[in-house]
This record gives C-alpha cells, structure tokens and sequence, in this order.
C-alpha cells in the first residue's frame, strides 16, 4: 500500500465556521473589491465591506421570516452574485443551504428536499417553481418558497430591517467546525444521490491550507475570476468560498454561450472550468482555423505547443528550430487565443474529470498553467492538485496540506484529512461502507509517481471484465476519443463480451462547421450525421488513435454512432457533464446488444490496435 501525505501548514481552529472567514476579509481589507456585477457593458466593484452589509441585511430578513439556526433551506438557482450572497446570508442566519442543481427534475428536487428535510425553498423562476409545484404535495415540511425573480433579495432585506445586528452576530456564531455547514447531495452518476455532510471545519481548514499552497495564484496583484460553473456543485462552491478567503475579485456568467465576450469585458487572471470547457476552446479554434483554410496552420502551432511545453516539462533542450517555430505561431495563433479569454489568464484550475496531457500542454505553452486537481463531494472538492512551479502535466498534482492519500493493493485512492466529509445524511449504512478506519474509499484508481504526483486510471466500478478475462478501463479510451472536435461523448461496452466495443454520440455544436470544411452538407441532422461515411470515418480515425494507446485486447473492435444527443436533460449526463453509464447501458441496451449479434459484420469494424 502507498501512502504520501502532506502536513497541514495552517494550524486547526475547531471553533472556526465559514462565516468567520468573511469577517476576516473585512477586517483585513474592507475595501477590496472581492466581487463584480456587470453594469451596462462594463462591470461595478463590490467591496469586502459592502458585500458584508449586503450579507447581514438579507440575514435579517431571513430571521425576521421565521428562519431558525440549524434549519435547512433549499436553494436552486443559476450562478450568479445573488447564489453567493444567499449562500453566505444563510451562514450569517445560522441556516444550513442544501444546494439543489438548477436543471433537476422534479422527482430528483422532491428527494433532495424530503431526505434533507428542508423547511423552505428558494427558487430562481417561474419554471423552478412550477418544477416544486408539481411535488409540492409530497413535501409537507416545506412551509415557504421565495422566487428570487419576483425581488427577494430586496423585500427581505426591507422585511429584516427591525432586526438587530446583535442577533445576527450571535447567530453568525453559533455554528463551530464540527458542525454542519451544508448538505451537498452527490450528483446521481450511480444510482440515488446521496446527501454528503461536509462540516465548518472542512471548508474552513481547507481554505486556509488551499490558499497558502496556492498563494502564487491567489494573491498574484489584481487576482481575479469569472465563475461559470454551477456553484451548486462542490467544486465552484468551495473555490468561491476560497476566493473570499483570499480577497480574489469575482464576476459571474450563468450562460456559457456568453461566456467568450464576459471573458474579454473582465479579463481574468484565473479561470475555474472542467475539462470539456477546455475542449471546447480547443476545438473551436481548430474549426474556425479550417473554415478560414489555415487548419494547416493550427494543427502545426498545436503540435508545436505540446512539444514546447513537454520539453520543458522534461528539462530536454529547445532546439533554435523549435524556439523559432515557436516565437512565429506565439504570433500567428497562440496570442490570438490568450485573447480570447481576456488576455490575462495566466492560470486555471480543472478539476472532476481527467484533462489528458495534450491539453495540458497546449495551453501551458500559451502561458496558462492548468492545474489540473483530484477531488469528490465527500472531499470538499480538491485533495490533490498541482502547483503553480510544481506541476506535472498529466497528473493531478500531488496532496493538498492537511490531506493523505493512499493506494489500496487494488489500486483504489483512499483519502483521510482536513476536507473528507463527515457523513452520508440519515445512511449510517453507507457512510460506513465508504471508510476503512479513517480511509475514505473514493471508487478511483489510481497511481503514484517517484514524487507523490497522482495519476487517476479510472473508477472501480466501472472496470469492465471481457470474457476473455482481460480487465480494461473505460476512461483510458474514452478520454482520447472524446477530445476529438465531433464527438460528444463516449461510452465503452463489453463487460463479459468477446471484445470491446463503443457508443458515440456527436457534438451537435462543432458538427455543422466540420461538415462544412469536409465537403459535406452542413445541415445534416444528428442522425443524418451519423450515417455519414465522411463522418464514420472520422470516428473511425479517432478510436483507431485511442486504440494505439492499449493492448489488442483491450482496443475497441466495434462502434455504433448514435443520431441522438447525450445531455443533462435527456437523463444521461450529471451536471457537471459527467456520463451516466448505468442510464446509458440500460436505455441503449438494444444498441449495444446489435454490437455484438452479429459476429460477420463488418460495418463500423476498428481495425487498428
């Protein structure tokens, strides 16, 4: 068994809650802008101060609403400068939020406020509120629901105004680092979300520890960010408690589709993002290069980027040809993509899913370090990540301090520290099946390097067996495949069947384009798509790529492309973008079985690996 830790740098403060670290924001640096709102086509400032003023008058209101210290609250709505001002009202208030996504269905916003047993329910819109509406009658415990788009904020901060400061400061108070801070319920990948009791002291101690081995980004001068990711997952929540407790200036985009000119108008030092955004931006570059008939080009300057940075990364020489090569596309393309996203991002932090080491070092080599990090809901977001002189592309950095992470013989990470949760809410039985002693068993494998820098290989769960008794994990396939600008998602079949095979589905948004620079109809529907031969064969040429990467055993032999998209809505992806396998294999069961019927077929057949 393996084990690395690293010490907490940061002394323990049990009686600590998250509240306290606004306090101390405002007392070091009241009038730091610590967020930003947008204001016609610019942005307005919001200072330490103000923000907490804001914060104590919308506590009161709460209060003077019946709310009492240690209820639950359920709160579904975008991400936005209101999500965090709730958050941190509800902290001062005593309350305790239960984040619901804001893209739940009913029956999943029905579990989440019976198991949790909340009291009242903030929603953002009339079709949140529709959407608790139609389960309403199975909620007997919720006695309020606000709508923030009928001016909430605003009539409950008037409502609390007869409060006395005196009463928030004592509620502020009451909670100590054993206490619950929030209920996060998991996102449902595997069957019914589980709600996971993450505790004062984990947010608390992990902030401090976090901001003093990031301290390089963090308190870089006029460190700043735009939130895009929902603030319902752990992740951002966490990183948006973070950025409080360092002073970062935050700006928040809900809607993606916005997010290029909201990068350019706030320009970020820092950016938050999954590895799919990063895709995306690769991706997109790479098809508006080819219509514009410089795909040539790009494809140099990337192939360049990567081995730049990998050179670097392994201490080899740069060659004259390379630093020239290099110099001419910082010029031709490199420069136009960093102002793409503001112009500042120096840095950016990735997490929930494996990055892939091409990436990685295609942006390292415009001059944005990703640091790529390892975390669950149960570990407060990040247990692992690189640093900012400290990191190793392909890896996700090495233990955070206060955190130990070890190896189990079958390869599975086990993780014991300042940010593991407390408890699976109201299920002793799994809580106690997801810790060895003081281990908790994340369901990852993974390995180590020489220096304590982790490798994730894939879940444990979702190891597929062969009949042939060849062990092969899904991930080392999937991620290669699914960084190809068409394809949308991946999943690899074949447990107990003669060999592998995969489901694809393409990307409704890059497809028009590259049918268009491939002589083909750029109007063709997903289904139309995906019997097409120039698009099959382009499938075709990223899974026999993936292929290289394995054994013969484990390569991929078969696929089907599906004329349908994989979303959060459809049923099959978790909000953070992340594949149910257990839906699709039960709702693609006829595909899948269609792989394997018919052992002549030659159509969609992988020749290579």
């Amino acid at each position: 068994m393996i084990e690395f830790s690293t010490p907490a740098i940061v002394p323990a403060d049990p009686e600590a809650n998250v509240a306290d670290l606004l306090v101390e924001r405002v007392r070091a640096t009241p009038d730091r802008p610590i967020f930003a709102v947008p204001d016609g086509d610019g942005w307005r400032d919001i200072t330490a101060a103000e923000f907490e003023r804001q914060v104590i008058a919308l506590a009161k209101g709460f209060v003077a609403a019946g709310i009492q210290p240690g209820e639950k609250i359920g709160f579904l709505a975008k991400t936005t400068y209101d999500w965090t001002l709730v958050d941190f009202a509800l902290f001062y208030a005593g309350a305790i939020m239960v984040p619901v996504y804001e893209t739940s269905s009913p029956s999943q916003i029905q579990w989440i406020l019976s198991d949790s047993g909340a009291v009242s329910l903030i929603v953002e819109t009339a079709a949140h509120h529709e959407s608790y509406q139609s389960v309403a009658e199975e909620l007997p415990l919720v006695r309020a629901v606000w709508r923030m788009d009928e001016g909430l904020i605003a009539k409950l901060s008037a409502d609390g105004a007869a409060i006395e400061d005196a009463e928030i400061e004592r509620r502020r108070g009451l909670a100590n680092g054993s206490d619950i801070a929030t209920i996060i319920y998991t996102s449902g990948s595997t069957g019914r979300p589980r709600g996971c009791v993450l505790t004062h002291s984990n947010f608390v101690e992990l902030s401090r520890n976090a901001d003093e081995a990031l301290s390089e980004v963090l308190h870089s001068p006029g460190a700043s960010t735009v939130l895009f990711i929902t603030t319902a997952h752990v992740f951002a929540r966490f990183m948006s408690i973070l950025y409080i407790h360092a002073g970062v200036k935050t700006g928040h985009e809900p809607n993606t589709k916005n997010l290029v000119k909201t990068l350019g108008s706030f320009q970020p030092t820092l950016l938050l993002a999954v590895p799919r955004v990063f895709e995306k931006v690769y991706n997109s570059a790479e098809q508006k290069t080819e219509s514009e008939g410089k795909g040539k080009i790009f494809r140099a300057a990337a192939k360049t980027a990567i081995e730049h940075s990998r050179r670097l990364q392994e201490g080899e020489k740069i060659g004259l040809g390379l630093k020239l090569r290099f110099a001419l596309f910082d010029k031709l393309v490199y420069g136009k993509l960093r102002a793409l996203m503001g112009g500042r991002v120096t840095h950016a932090v990735s997490g929930s899913a494996p990055l892939g080491a091409r990436l990685g070092h295609f942006f390292h080599s415009l001059g944005i370090t990703i640091l790529e990090g390892y975390g669950l809901t149960e570990t407060t977001a990040p247990a692992t990540v690189n640093r900012p002189r400290l990191s190793k592309v392909g890896t996700v950095g090495s233990t955070l301090p206060g955190v130990g992470i070890r190896i189990d013989d079958d390869g599975e990470i086990q993780v014991k520290g300042i940010n593991v949760f407390r408890e699976y809410w109201q299920n002793p039985e799994a809580t106690a099946a997801a810790f060895d002693g003081e281990w908790f068993r994340t369901g990852d494998l993974g390995t180590f390097d020489a220096d304590g820098y982790l490798s994730i290989t894939g879940r444990k769960k979702e190891i597929i067996v062969t009949a042939g008794g060849k062990n092969v994990a899904p991930a080392a396939l999937e991620d290669p495949i699914r960084a190809n600008p068409i394809v949308g998602q991946v999943v690899v079949v074949g447990d107990q069947k003669p060999f592998i095979s995969a489901l694809v589905t393409l990307d409704p948004e890059m497809l028009p384009a590259w049918l268009a620079t491939h002589g083909e109809s750029p109007d063709l529907t997903l289904e139309q798509a995906a019997k097409n031969g120039t698009v099959r064969a382009e499938v075709q040429r990223a899974i026999d790529e993936a292929n290289t990467r394995v054994s013969r055993a484990e390569s991929i032999r078969k696929f089907v492309i599906l004329g349908t998209e994989w979303t959060e809505a459809t049923g099959h992806l978790t909000p953070k973008l992340s594949i149910k396998r257990s839906e699709i294999m039960k709702d693609f069961a006829h595909e899948i079985e269609d792989l394997y019927a018919a052992k002549d077929a030659t159509t969609n057949l992988s020749v290579a690996g």
